[in-house]
């Protein structure tokens, strides 16, 4: 079989899951969630671009751990997250993970956060792209 190299530059996008566990409490919620509780979150980041017809690549995987390792997971996993945000809801978590992330992460497209396995929130950054 022939060996396929694409050296286009198609715009694709790569999506890497990542997980952790933390407690909150929704300090303006006026129901159960505004005690204590805990979540074992999932979340999606999104990068897009053109594909480097060198590399074949939008981004390295690697990169995109390392990153999201040292500064998201190392603040929030088995952590409470009343100690990084006033009010940690769903689309504030999300919010925040974009904001650690976007000045470090050439692409960055979307951020997908699933509090409960059901149900999540989506951030495209400021204005919604």
């Amino acid at each position: 079989m022939a060996t396929i190299d694409y050296v286009d530059r198609r715009r694709m996008r790569l999506d890497v899951e990542f997980r952790f566990a933390a407690s909150h409490r929704l300090p303006r919620y006026d129901g159960p969630c505004f005690r204590l509780h805990g979540h074992n979150y999932t979340f999606f980041v999104g990068v897009e671009g053109d594909v480097d017809p060198r590399s074949g690549m939008i981004a390295d995987f690697g990169d995109i751990k390392r990153a999201v390792q040292e500064h998201v997971l190392a603040r929030v996993d088995h952590r409470d997250l009343n100690d990084v945000l006033e009010n940690p809801t769903a689309e504030n978590i999300a919010r925040w993970i974009w904001e650690a992330l976007e000045p470090r992460m050439p692409g960055l497209a979307e951020i997908r956060l699933y509090e409960i396995p059901d149900s999540c929130v989506t951030y495209r950054g400021p204005g919604g792209r």
